[in-house]
């Protein structure tokens, strides 16, 4: 069970300790994980009323990551995120449910290349700490998937023994660390 003590209020994203990570199939064979390493986001948390909590993300779309530059090169292109278009990838929260004392389900509207829709993520919360620093840090880990087709997001190519090179399928892999804002005293 996690203590809810001290949840309640403003909080902000730490990139230093989040990893917003996705992952495709690749010629029907394997895997290709990846993630953005330049975002922002913030969270209004209420833990009396979890419908009142509410979360926003940016995510710079050029700061994908694969660990292949080549590939990485083609996922900013036309055929895939169109980075000189769309710069941003955002995510702005329509409910907060709490499912247990552990989870809660996290809907909102995720926008990609000028598409929005809506996408649900369940978490389990790690816990609420303070670090040797001060801050009072939560963590969050969470997965769903989309399909990339569904944001505009196309480009496939047919293998000659079937299939396609990239699946429509994208898992979403998250892990987060947030940090409460302190108020400053009147």
């Amino acid at each position: 069970m996690v203590d809810t003590a001290g949840m309640t209020g403003n909080w902000t994203l730490d990139p230093a300790h989040t990893r917003l990570g996705f992952s495709a199939r690749h010629a029907m064979v394997t895997k290709v994980r990846g993630e953005f390493d330049n975002f922002e986001g913030t969270a209004f948390i209420d833990a009396d009323n979890p419908a009142a909590s509410h979360v926003e993300v940016t995510i710079q779309t050029d700061s994908i990551s694969t660990r292949n530059e080549m590939r990485d090169k083609h996922l900013r292109t036309n055929d895939f995120l169109e980075v000189e278009t769309y710069p941003t990838i955002t995510f702005k929260s329509t409910n907060v449910e709490k499912l247990d004392d552990e989870h809660v389900r996290i809907t909102g509207d995720l926008t990609i290349k000028a598409t929005t829709k809506q996408i649900s993520i369940d978490f389990e919360i790690g816990g609420i700490s303070q670090d040797p620093f001060g801050n009072t840090r939560m963590g969050f880990e969470g997965t769903s998937s989309l399909n990339r087709q569904d944001y505009g997001v196309a480009f496939n190519a047919a293998l000659e023994t079937g299939g396609v090179l990239v699946s429509d399928k994208v898992g979403i892999d998250i892990e987060i660390s947030i940090i409460k804002v302190v108020e400053a005293q009147q």
